[in-house]
């Protein structure tokens, strides 16, 4: 066998070095039984102890490699007494008959200070106090008694575990954590965040001097990334922390904190604290985080969406943007190797869905070298979808082209819109205007007309054109009356649909919009300013937004020129009522004796169309007929009480 396979390993050297160490104990406990005049103990005080010498073998291995009773004396800095007691209450845990040998030296069973205080010449009363690192870092759990020199005392089991080379997360801690995986490699702009990491961290010389590390972005997979290989490249494992779990308690929190803090000392393991639901949380919630944050001393991290104000401690915020077109485009060639997928076609998945790496890499695991392209695109829909269900609706578009009765003008305005949203990667990146003029690159249109004439209909049209998803947002349930509120539930809904592939439609715009007036007090300024935030946000969103509203003319025009399309659905005609009547019904619908012409002198829009015939539907199933004049009759005089007006003889003239 070769010499480095008869080295022994640092675990052996470790054991034998520990074994040394309370060698020496066992050796001052057995001159204190001796000592007392009253002790009829001589097996226990001639018991032979190790020999204090350590091999040359270990020795040298411990000069490359510290023994952990080492380290934890010089990381905590144990005075020789301190590293004494620790040994004392460490034999009661590793050694038989250890509490015999503390009963014939003391009286008690038990290690005390009182007992280290006879035993070893070094005694020193301030290492007793809860500020020296004994107890101040919790090595050692004093028990219930009368005096403190006399109570009993205990090694923590995480301090035990080590010393004896086991390395493992405090279980009080693993309740509350959970491990940070280093992921591999990172996107550019990514790898450039991990640098400034790394070079602020090498710039502190110790934890109290680590400012804080503040992650900004709405991906919290790619900021955890972020974190862990900065850690992995620091020689530092990491542990993510929810804010949720920091207790409310002050005691119980610098509890947490101390344990923290001890952890990072014993096996460099830092924290991720994710504050993604800090401004929803409750002040105490929010006063311990702050309290937490400013007093524990390691490198700590925190992800969340908004940049926090600063706290005592320094803090460097570092903003995670999603990848950059080229870098999509990168990460899709990377994952989709092997698919018979093209290089425009990876560039119509860049143009509509803003994925983030973990999206992408997702997607890609799920695909096969059989998988076609809309299978792809309908994946990339479904990935985006999550984080926007919570807070608007998602409309399954089913209206074509085919649905929807307008004038040329509008329809053309329509298809053109569509081609807008298709054709945006070729005419913003291939052709250069994106970098001409970086603002209002986003798709904005407004759809005014009365209510039936089309409005959510088109929005269908479009998405399903585009084979895109389309989520209605009430903004009457957006708005707020408290100042700021409005525009934060805008930016939840922006930052969710920022992942691509969303049609947003803005319905019942009027509960935000009105024509702007002077400003005579502090609610007209800022209703002004959520309209300006919705536009704003409107015009920098990749995707598609429309507002919809019954009463154009109440908005103010400086509002709508900063929208792209405006189109007006119109009340329909007459010959317009007869092409909708002619297309309302599904054509597995039974009809008989229809005449279009006369159903389309009812003067009422698209929707009250749809409605009538619906329910003329279910009048001729329930009277197992096929759906006729008489049962549209019907129908319609439902429809005119809803809509309280009079259903005169001119409009029904002739149908049964």
């Amino acid at each position: 066998m070769t010499a480095t396979a008869t080295r022994p390993s640092w675990h052996s050297a470790n054991q034998r070095h520990l074994s040394q160490a309370l060698g020496q104990i066992r050796q001052a406990l057995t001159h204190q039984i001796a000592q007392r005049s009253d002790a009829e103990q001589p097996d226990l005080a001639t018991r032979p102890s190790p020999d204090g010498t350590v091999s040359p073998e270990d020795a040298d291995l411990l000069s490359s490699t510290p023994s952990s009773l080492q380290l934890i004396c010089r990381s905590f800095g144990l005075s020789d007494f301190e590293r004494q007691a620790l040994l004392l209450c460490a034999g009661m845990e590793l050694e038989g008959q250890w509490s015999e040998l503390c009963l014939a030296a003391s009286g008690s069973a038990h290690p005390t200070f009182g007992l280290a205080l006879s035993l070893f010449p070094t005694a020193n009363w301030a290492a007793l106090t809860p500020s020296a690192p004994l107890r101040r870092w919790q090595l050692v759990e004093v028990g219930g008694g009368n005096t403190l020199v006399n109570s009993p005392l205990r090694i923590d089991e995480r301090i035990l575990h080590y010393l004896t080379g086991i390395q493992y997360i405090d279980q009080r801690l693993q309740a509350l954590m959970s491990p940070v995986h280093h992921s591999g490699a990172l996107i550019p702009s990514h790898e450039r965040l991990v640098n400034t990491i790394e070079q602020t961290w090498q710039g502190a010389r110790s934890p109290d001097r680590f400012p804080v590390i503040q992650l900004v972005g709405d991906d919290p997979n790619s900021l955890s990334a972020i974190a862990a290989t900065a850690c992995y490249r620091s020689g530092l494992s990491i542990q993510a922390l929810a804010l949720e779990a920091l207790p409310t308690d002050w005691q119980q929190l610098k509890q947490l904190q101390t344990l923290c803090e001890r952890e990072y000392i014993l096996s460099g393991t830092t924290l991720l604290l994710n504050c993604e639901n800090f401004g929803r949380e409750t002040r105490e919630r929010q006063s311990a985080a702050t309290t937490f944050i400013n007093g524990v001393n390691l490198p700590l991290i925190l992800i969340t969406p908004d940049r926090q104000r600063q706290q005592q401690r320094p803090i460097i915020s570092l903003e995670v943007a999603r990848p950059s077109t080229t870098e999509q485009r990168d990460l899709w060639q990377l994952g989709l190797q092997g698919m018979d997928v093209s290089q425009e076609q990876v560039t119509a998945l860049v143009s509509q869905f803003n994925l983030s790496p973990s999206d992408i890499q997702t997607i890609c695991q799920q695909g096969n070298a059989q998988q076609n392209t809309t299978q792809l695109w309908n994946l990339c829909r479904t990935q985006a979808r999550p984080r926007l269900d919570e807070l608007a609706q998602r409309i399954t578009a089913r209206a074509s082209w085919d649905s929807l009765v307008l004038p040329e003008k509008e329809q053309h305005i329509l298809q053109t819109l569509s081609a807008h949203v298709a054709q945006r990667a070729r005419v913003y990146e291939d052709w250069g205007f994106g970098d001409k003029n970086g603002r209002g690159l986003g798709i904005s249109a407004l759809f005014a007309g009365a209510s039936g004439t089309g409005k959510t209909t088109a929005a269908e049209v479009i998405s399903r054109d585009l084979n895109l998803d389309l989520y209605r947002v009430d903004l009457s349930s957006v708005v707020s009356k408290y100042i700021g509120e409005t525009e934060k539930n805008l930016r939840r809904i922006f930052d969710a649909a920022e992942g691509g592939g969303v049609i947003l439609l803005f319905d019942e715009a009027d509960a935000l919009f009105g024509k702007r007036s002077d400003v005579s007090d502090s609610k007209d300024r800022y209703a002004n300013m959520e309209v300006s935030y919705l536009l704003q946000r409107m015009e920098s969103y990749r995707g598609l937004a429309i507002l919809t509203t019954n009463l154009k003319n109440s908005m103010d025009q400086a509002f709508l020129r900063r929208l792209r399309f405006v189109v007006q659905f119109p009340f329909p005609d007459a010959k317009q009522r007869a092409e909708i009547w002619r297309r309302v019904f599904p054509s597995d619908t039974p009809t008989e004796g229809l005449v279009y012409e006369r159903l389309a002198k009812l003067s009422i829009a698209g929707g009250n169309i749809r409605n009538i015939a619906l329910n003329a539907a279910f009048i001729a199933a329930d009277a197992g007929e096929p759906v006729m004049m008489r049962h549209l009759l019907q129908a319609a005089k439902q429809e005119y009480l809803k809509l309280e007006r009079p259903l005169t003889d001119a409009e029904v003239k002739g149908w049964v």
